[in-house]
Order: C-alpha cells, then sequence, then structure tokens
C-alpha cells in the first residue's frame, strides 16, 4: 500500500509491535508507530482512512480490545474502514466453490477468531467498513523458491486438497480501488482465478528454478508442525467475482503460474 499511494501524496501512518521493525517501516516512507505504547487516539480523530491488518489472538481483536470506544465515536467521521480478514471463514467444503454468501463455518480456532472479529467490526454502527477476505498469500519474501533451493520442500499429497492463493500486489489493488471509489460498505473474496493443489505449485517453482521435483509425501504420514498440519484441514475453492464487479478489479497475477514467473524475475 505505502508503495502504490506515497507517491501519489498520501501521507501513512504505520503501527508496529516491535521496536525492531520502525526503521524497515521508515524506510518504506510510512511513519512508525509503536503500539501499544503510543497514543494513537488523536491520530484516529484525524485520519480519514483506517486499514486494519491485525490479526485477533486469544482474548479477541487487539484493535478492539483496547480502542473500540474511540472508534465507535469516530465512526460516521470516517470515509472508509478496511479490515484485513481471512477466507479460512468458510471452513472446509471439500474442494467446492465458495462465494461472499457462503455460511461461515470455520474448521479451525483461527477461523472461528477471524469469524468473531468480523461481527465485532460490523457491529460498530455507522462504520464505513469494508472487508477483505484474504486468500493464502504470498509474493516477494514470501514463497516457496527458498525451500526449493535448500533442497527442503516437500511436495505434500492429501487427495482433494485444494487452496486459494493471491499475490500481495492483487491485495493491494483491490484495497486502493475500495479506498478511491468509497463505495457501500461490503466484503470482497481477494484471490486469484486458479486454485491449485499445493504440490502443484511446489512443483512449479522448482520447474522455473531448473530443479528436480521435490519429494512427494503423503498427508497421513508427514512430519508437520500443528500450524502447517491446520492448513491441511480446509479445502476449498474461492470466487472472486464480486470484488472484479464491485471494485473492476482485475488480478495482475490470476494465477500462480504468473506470480512465481514475476517474483523470479525480480530476484533470479
Amino acid at each position: 500500500m505505502a508503495q502504490r499511494l506515497i507517491p501519489q501524496g498520501w501521507r501513512i501512518i504505520g503501527t508496529t509491535r516491535s521496536t525492531e521493525k520502525m526503521d524497515a517501516i521508515a524506510a518504506t516512507g510510512v511513519e512508525p508507530l509503536l503500539w501499544p505504547g503510543s497514543d494513537v487516539s488523536g491520530l484516529l480523530r484525524q485520519a480519514p482512512y483506517v486499514l486494519i491488518s491485525a490479526g485477533p489472538g486469544p482474548d479477541g481483536d487487539p484493535v478492539l480490545n483496547a480502542l473500540e470506544g474511540e472508534i465507535a465515536a469516530i465512526a460516521p467521521k470516517l470515509k472508509w474502514c478496511g479490515y484485513l480478514s481471512t477466507t479460512g471463514v468458510y471452513g472446509d467444503h471439500q474442494g467446492d466453490w465458495v462465494d461472499e454468501q457462503t455460511p461461515l463455518t470455520p474448521a479451525t480456532k483461527r477461523g472461528q477468531a477471524r469469524v468473531q472479529a468480523e461481527a465485532r467490526w460490523q457491529a460498530i454502527e455507522g462504520l464505513p467498513l469494508h472487508i477483505f477476505r484474504l486468500a493464502g498469500i504470498y509474493g516477494p519474501g514470501r514463497g516457496p523458491f527458498a525451500k526449493v533451493r535448500k533442497g527442503t520442500a516437500r511436495r505434500i499429497i492429501k487427495e482433494g486438497q485444494v487452496f486459494s492463493r493471491i499475490h500481495v500486489e492483487d491485495i493491494a489493488q483491490a484495497v486502493e480501488l475500495s479506498m478511491v471509489q468509497l463505495g457501500a460498505p461490503a466484503i470482497y473474496n481477494l484471490c486469484d482465478d486458479d486454485p491449485a493443489p499445493p504440490q502443484d505449485v511446489i512443483g512449479h517453482a522448482a520447474e522455473l528454478l531448473g530443479l528436480p521435483l521435490p519429494e512427494a509425501v503423503d498427508f497421513e504420514t508427514a512430519e508437520m508442525t500443528p500450524m502447517a498440519r491446520s492448513f491441511y484441514a480446509e479445502s476449498k475453492k474461492v470466487r472472486n467475482d464480486f470484488a472484479k464487479q464491485a471494485l473492476g478489479w482485475t488480478p495482475k497475477y490470476p494465477d500462480y503460474r504468473t506470480g512465481l514467473a514475476a517474483m523470479l524475475a525480480d530476484d533470479p
């Protein structure tokens, strides 16, 4: 978002919970603010646009836990408020398609926490809220190439498993379109056009690098962290038609092949 908006003259203030990240944030042109630890109430009263990216923790949404009253007070004055959520709110659909009208039946504690957080944000009267449900995010520094190069990548095989993905640049493009258009509050799925099994993505990354195909490992016997294994509890294909229609959004990277090729071209 900073790369897109700052050249247009936007002022962006970004919070961080880590003092170690302050300099890196400042290098992007964003004004870093340590939070908790700094008073953000005054800034909230001044800012016409607010984007929430912090996920819920064990105690719920950290932003609303600390600032719900302040946000409720400024809600009618805001031009736009965005909340970055996850397609995990839909739960498992055994590889079938879901869209924004699909009932929310999360299969994981993380998904359940997101449903609760979304509901809390939606309950704030007068808030011009736009919820973006993000598929699996990838992009520069966040993709399969490093593991494939190190030889630690594996192709985890689980029959019928399929994931939707989204390149970080396509998220930023959609969010910017929403901020500029200031349409009615809405919920958007942000994902590419090509849901695919995870082993296909790893295999294609190896092909692009000219390296051997990583080992195929059965999901049932694979050594995985509980977090990694939990992602395989859900299988679904996510539709993005509403975001395209409502925002005029066209993904720059409509499938993992174009996204991975662009990543490799930027960092060969």
